[in-house]
Order: C-alpha cells, then sequence, then structure tokens
C-alpha cells in the first residue's frame, strides 16, 4: 500500500521557507545541543530523511520531538507532533512545569546537569503556550506560608551558607553577561542539585535563614534559567524558571518573584507568545512585586512590560510603561541598596528594551537612536548584551534602507561574536543579519560581500 503524502509537514516546511536540506540543518542543530553528543536513534539526519518523511514515513527515535522543537523555533509557536502530521504525542506541562509539584522534588530531577537535562526536552516536550498559565493568588499564599513541621535532621544552614550562595550566583551572572549563557551552565546546575538542594532540606537557624535561604536557591535557578535562555535552550530554561518561582514563593519574596516572571515574559516574546508574554509581565508588576521592589527592579519589571504591551498593540499604555520604568530607574541612587540581581539594569539596559520597545511599535528611526544610546553607555562587561543589542541595530538600520551602515554595525557583532561569546540570542543574530542581507546580495556592495562571507564562515563554524 503506498504511503499517503504527510501534507501537514509539507505545509509547515512551506510556511518555514525551508528547503529539505535547509529542514536537516536545522534539525542537526536543535539535536547537537539537546543530545549534548549523545548517539540516539535520529541523532542526525539528512535531507532524505525529510523527503521520507514528507513522503509519509513515520519518523523513529527522536525524531518527532527534534524536528517540531527546531520548527518551533523557526514559527515562533508550538508545534506539536500531531500539528506535525506524526503519530507521536507530547504532553509539555508535565513534571518539573506542573505548579503543584515540590521545587526540592524538581531540582532534585535536575540529575547530573545539563546532559540530562537537554534529554529531558524529548520527554517534557518543547516549549509550549501551556506551561505558560499561572497559578492563582491561592497558590502564591500558600507557598509562602511558614511550614507546619521543621525538619529534625539535616545540616545546620545559617547566614554564612546563604551568603556563599549569593555570592556563587552572582559570579555566574556576571560570567553571562560577559560570556554568554552557553558557557558554564553545567556547573550552576550540579550545584543546585547537591549543594542548595541540601542547604534547603536542612535545618535553619531561624524562619528569616530558611525564607533567605529559598530567595538565594531560587536566584541561582533563575540565573540557569536565564542561561538556557540565552543560549536557546528554552525548554530547559522554561522549566529553571518554574522552579525558581516556586522558591521565591517558598520564600516569600514577592519581588524576586516579579524578576523571575519579567525573564519568563521576555522569553515568552521573544518566541512569540505576545499574549501569553503580556499576561505573565502584568503578574510580574501585581501588587507587591512591584510595589516593595527597589527602583533599578522597578524599572527592570517596567520595562518588560512595556514591551509585551506594544507586542500586543497597545500602544499608548506601552508608553506610558516606558515613561513610568524611565522615572523609576531616575530615582535609583546609591543610598538605596539594590539587590545583586540587578546589577547589569542601568541606562544602557533600559535604552536597549527601550528600542525594542520602539521597535515593536513600528518606529525604526527612534529604535536606532535608542540601540545607539544603548551600545554608547553599555560598559565592557556585558559583551554578551552588547553583542545582541548591535544584532538587533543592524536590523533596525536596514529596515530603514541603511545597507552599508547596518554592514557597519553588523562587523561589530561578529568582533564581539569571534572572541569568545557562546550565546545562541548573539548567534540568532548573525542568522538573521544573512537573510536581511538576502535581497541585496545581488547589487555588488563590497562591504555586504565580505560581511556575508564572514557570517556564513562564523555560522559554519559554530553548528
Amino acid at each position: 500500500m503506498a504511503r499517503e503524502r504527510n501534507e501537514r509537514l509539507a505545509a509547515l516546511l512551506v510556511e518555514a521557507r525551508w528547503s529539505r536540506a535547509q529542514a536537516a540543518a536545522a534539525y542537526n542543530r536543535v539535536a547537537v545541543e539537546t543530545l549534548n553528543g549523545e548517539v540516539r536513534e535520529n541523532s542526525k539526519v539528512g535531507r532524505s530523511h525529510v523527503s521520507m518523511w514528507v513522503g509519509g514515513t513515520e519518523p523513529t527515535g527522536v525524531a518527532p520531538a527534534i524536528l517540531c522543537q527546531a520548527l518551533s523555533r523557526r514559527l515562533k509557536r508550538e508545534i506539536t507532533p500531531q500539528e506535525a502530521g506524526f503519530a507521536a504525542s507530547t504532553s509539555p506541562a508535565q513534571g518539573a512545569l506542573d505548579w503543584r509539584v515540590d521545587p526540592l522534588i524538581a531540582l532534585n530531577d535536575l540529575e547530573s546537569g545539563v546532559n540530562t537535562d537537554r534529554r529531558g526536552v524529548l520527554t517534557s516536550g518543547v516549549y509550549s503556550a501551556a506551561a505558560l498559565l499561572l497559578p492563582d493568588e491561592t497558590w502564591w499564599e500558600a507557598m509562602s506560608r511558614r511550614p507546619a513541621e521543621e525538619p529534625s535532621v539535616g545540616k545546620r544552614v545559617g547566614h554564612g551558607d546563604v551568603e556563599m550562595v549569593r555570592e556563587l550566583t552572582l559570579a555566574f551572572s556576571r560570567m553571562d553577561q560577559r560570556r554568554g549563557g552557553g558557557h558554564g551552565r553545567r556547573a550552576v546546575d550540579e550545584y543546585l542539585k547537591h549543594d542548595a538542594h541540601d542547604f534547603l532540606r536542612g535545618r535553619f537557624a531561624n524562619d528569616a535563614t530558611r525564607r533567605a535561604m529559598f530567595s538565594a536557591s531560587a536566584e541561582l535557578a533563575y540565573v540557569s534559567g536565564w542561561m538556557a535562555f540565552d543560549n536557546s535552550e528554552h525548554a530547559v530554561a522554561l522549566q529553571r524558571f518554574n522552579t525558581a518561582v516556586k522558591l521565591a514563593a517558598r520564600a516569600g519574596d514577592e519581588p524576586l518573584s516579579g524578576h523571575i516572571l519579567r525573564a519568563m515574559a521576555h522569553q515568552a516574546l521573544d518566541l512569540g507568545f505576545r499574549r501569553e508574554a503580556l499576561q505573565i509581565a502584568e503578574t510580574s508588576v501585581h501588587g507587591e512585586r512591584y510595589a516593595a521592589a527597589t527602583p533599578r527592579e522597578r524599572a527592570l519589571l517596567g520595562v518588560v512590560h512595556a514591551r509585551t504591551l506594544a507586542a500586543n498593540g497597545r500602544k499608548q499604555q506601552a508608553a506610558r510603561a516606558l515613561v513610568r520604568a524611565e522615572d523609576d530607574l531616575s530615582n535609583a541612587n546609591d543610598g538605596i541598596r539594590e539587590p545583586d540581581r540587578t546589577f547589569f539594569f542601568g541606562e544602557a539596559s533600559l535604552a536597549h528594551e527601550t528600542a525594542c520597545t520602539l521597535r515593536d511599535l513600528g518606529d525604526q528611526q527612534r529604535a536606532v537612536k535608542e540601540f545607539r544610546r544603548s551600545v554608547r553607555t553599555r560598559g565592557a562587561a556585558f559583551r554578551r548584551t552588547h553583542a545582541v543589542t548591535l544584532g538587533y541595530m543592524g536590523a533596525a538600520q536596514i529596515a530603514q534602507g541603511g545597507v552599508e551602515e547596518a554592514c557597519a554595525t553588523w562587523t561589530n557583532v561578529l568582533d564581539a561574536m569571534e572572541d569568545g561569546i557562546y550565546s545562541g540570542r548573539a548567534r540568532q543574530t548573525v542568522v538573521d543579519m544573512r537573510k536581511l542581507l538576502s535581497p541585496y546580495r545581488k547589487r555588488g556592495i563590497p562591504a555586504m560581500g565580505a560581511l556575508d562571507a564572514r557570517a556564513a564562515s562564523y555560522l559554519a563554524q559554530v553548528d
């Protein structure tokens, strides 16, 4: 009996504008990232595999999950195996993403860190809108209550232990800003799995120490999530953010909960889940999450809220949110002790997020101006974000017809990337650069030809 052509998969490939070879290349990139060197059935495929799947052959092994992950990234929405015409099923909100699951269980399930967690993508599904639904207020209230019984066994945990977790968190966060999320997350996950998990199960000197340790561990889980997000490991990032929110809720730390929710909203927005991003951002600035935060953190929460408003077409509300974020940052001063997690957010970061908001509102000219301000005011310690900002600025410049100007900007992106930045987000700006340059390839622009060749060489080396 002749196989029936998989019209659903064929339509998705057309929507993605992928040839069979391009689909196979994207598949292999995701497989390398997800499997981390483990050889499994269909851990690497060629164009003939994609042709067979379109022709009606049912993919086996890891293929359904990997292909759907690749398509989801390309199309900026969740693609399930069913939508792709496959028989396999996923349950994207299961396991650690269930808000009822104890965060200590989620930490324990990290296993050996990044390797196992990447493979977990294959069983827990792709990044999904279903997993972005937040619990109601009764959940937050229940989580923040002091436990009825304190542990009678386990190591005694004091203030010095809390400080140790905080120092480690800040060190990895600074490294992420310099080198990107693709460097060092294994160490973060190993510490979460073992040391932090043992602390959280220990005997605390008092309830204040218990809450402080849960807050410190939540920040470390958040940093792991942010690093995964920056390295385009989106399902992993969502799991870490979910765990971090649970730990922060256990601590009763509302500003920290808002900080983590802000990151979740940022990720959802980047992946095209605009409505869900707005809902999460609104939760991040609700009640004490915003009111109890320091001025710098309020500005950070507020500017991401502005971005989600802009992405959902709420122009006036977005403009008001931007003004409020600017006012909040102007109120930050040396006399106010800000949490360490806000160390990266200043004028340059505000300008970057403001530029993204203006870009999404269609104001490319003002967006370029704000991107320039971000580049001009950012310190050398923030090289990863600097590369991302330059990538976005080049895209805004070429949208205004400034091809040579964009080429000059993108040359600086490659300078930064080739100097040791490991970031999926920064790498994506290089991919986008080549797409945006494509219509101009036959115009004989010298700067463009050299840049395109250099970008192609770079991507060939890192893919």
